[in-house]
């Protein structure tokens, strides 16, 4: 990745050091306003691209602000379980990849889903986001246990397939809304890892093609329990032939048997 390499020597020094951590600390921050001071509070945060074009510009930052804890039910629990999942996810992404290119990597994210939501006027942003860091942990982490509502545990890898398969049936199951802010969002995954991941396919098939092959130079030769002293050919190479084992102890095809000697003359 020479180009995040040289963008890093020059802005390396803009860096947000531990940006996830700040955008945790302002979605605990808002939570808590939301649920004991003002129970508008999501609405006026929110991705609104029509209030955008009508001079409420913050809102194309405050939207990553809002936690994503599902239903109401126990809505303190799942807070405090988002919270804690989300710096997790920021803190093992600033020790793998650095401030500069945690901050590059969901800056891009932001700056994809907020397109995605003026084309389509979907607000998918959010979710989106954070399953991109998810996918990002797993490149780098994919042995490490997570437990879900802190009860199940489940390997970081098998979370991002589950993940996957979740938004690939969302793909399929929901218009071109969601399909957009899909293909927007993970933009920053692919344009960090997706040369990676084709030489890992590369590297994998690779690694099978010569399996495979030396896995045939070991395979016995097939041997065959015939074969004629004078063509050399074998019933697996000619099954239509026929052999016979002449008075000399060898064994012929028929088109070579020796043909027998006359009987010597009677004195």
């Amino acid at each position: 990745m020479k180009w995040i390499d040289r963008a890093e020597r020059h802005f390396g020094h803009l860096a947000i050091p531990n940006l996830i951590r700040v955008i945790t600390a302002f979605n605990a921050l808002v939570f808590v306003l939301y649920k004991l001071v003002n129970p508008h509070l999501i609405e006026v945060l929110r991705l609104d691209p029509t209030a955008v074009m009508h001079g409420q510009v913050w809102r194309l930052v405050t939207y990553v602000f809002i936690p994503s804890i599902g239903g109401p039910i126990a809505d303190w629990v799942f807070a405090f379980l988002y919270i804690y999942y989300l710096w997790w996810l920021g803190d093992g992404l600033e020790n793998a990849m650095g401030s500069f290119r945690v901050n590059v990597f969901y800056f891009l994210g932001m700056f994809g889903t907020t397109v995605a939501a003026f084309f389509t006027g979907a607000n998918f942003a959010t979710v989106m986001l954070n399953s991109s860091l998810l996918f990002a942990f797993a490149r780098f982490y994919p042995e490490t246990m997570i437990y879900l509502m802190a009860l199940i545990p489940v390997k970081v890898k098998w979370m991002a397939w589950l993940t996957g398969a979740w938004l690939f049936l969302g793909f399929i199951g929901n218009g071109w809304d969601y399909r957009l802010s899909l293909l927007v969002a993970f933009a920053n995954y692919f344009l960090f890892f997706g040369y990676d991941i084709y030489q890992d396919a590369m590297h994998r098939k690779d690694v099978h093609s010569r399996r495979t092959r030396f896995e045939a130079a070991r395979r016995p030769e097939e041997e065959s329990m015939h074969r004629c002293e004078v063509c050399g050919r074998t019933e697996i190479q000619a099954p239509e032939l026929e052999f016979r084992v002449a008075k000399d102890g060898h064994e012929y095809c028929v088109e070579h048997l020796p043909k027998a000697s006359p009987p010597p003359p009677a004195v």
